[in-house]
């Protein structure tokens, strides 16, 4: 299994820099989690769009799907044009909005999942736990051949998630806010907490991801590190991680 970051700003995208967005691939078979701003198009530079099928929203905030519109028209034309012959499957938290809108379009269809699902997408195998958020919001954690990612999308943070993410080999989680800032009202975590889960899962690998636009990323490392995992970088656009 492999992981390749799309896009990891938080609110809205930098030049050449998309928000959440991350593929993930296993002999041959492609998954994309999120579809935030500017996604579609970084995402094109690693694979052609007729090849995913699949598509995890983690919630309906713009940087984590604002960009799945545009696939679903995608999706369309390619399949008029005969490119691809197999519809697109968005997942997502129950909405009736985001139902309509992506099987308004031909070609897609919607299906939905909260904290009790267990969804088999080709090779993996995909959970959820529900964040703290202030729109419903999922936590994923996708296993395949003995391996195991987390994606801990946007959240408070709280003690459930170590046990969610216990010994992942990678751990991509949200780091919005830099050490000593307060997170609770706007649902987000700061570097501190990020180590701490790093920390206490006993991840082996770690990303933080959700950006801030703002300050001296490399503090975000430096204060996480301080938890006690040293194995803990930057999500970059581009990065590839081989499981």
């Amino acid at each position: 299994m492999q992981c390749r970051v799309i896009g990891m700003w938080g609110g809205f995208p930098k030049k050449n820099g998309p928000c959440s967005g991350y593929l993930i691939q296993h002999e041959g078979f492609s998954l994309l989690v999120d579809c935030g701003s500017g996604v579609l198009s970084e995402l094109q530079n690693y694979i052609d769009l007729n090849d995913i099928n699949h598509v995890i929203l983690t919630h309906y905030h713009y940087d984590h799907f604002s960009d799945i519109g545009a696939y679903l028209f995608s999706r369309l034309v390619n399949t008029q044009l005969g490119r691809v012959d197999e519809e697109l499957c968005v997942y997502g938290p129950a909405d009736e909005a985001m139902q309509k809108q992506v099987e308004a379009i031909a070609h897609s269809r919607f299906d939905s999942f909260n904290e009790k699902s267990k969804l088999e997408i080709g090779p993996f195998s995909c959970t959820f736990m529900r964040n703290i958020h202030p729109v419903e919001t999922y936590s994923i954690k996708i296993e395949c051949d003995n391996k195991s990612m987390v994606f801990i999308s946007d959240t408070c943070f709280t003690p459930e998630l170590i046990s969610f993410a216990a010994n992942a080999d990678l751990l991509i989680t949200e780091c919005s806010l830099y050490e000593g800032m307060n997170g609770e009202g706007s649902g987000h975590m700061t570097s501190e907490h990020a180590g701490i889960l790093a920390a206490q899962s006993k991840a082996k690998k770690v990303l933080l991801t959700h950006l801030p636009h703002y300050g001296d990323l490399n503090d975000l490392v430096v204060s996480a590190k301080k938890q006690g995992n040293p194995n803990i970088e930057l999500a970059k656009t581009g990065m590839l991680v081989e499981l």
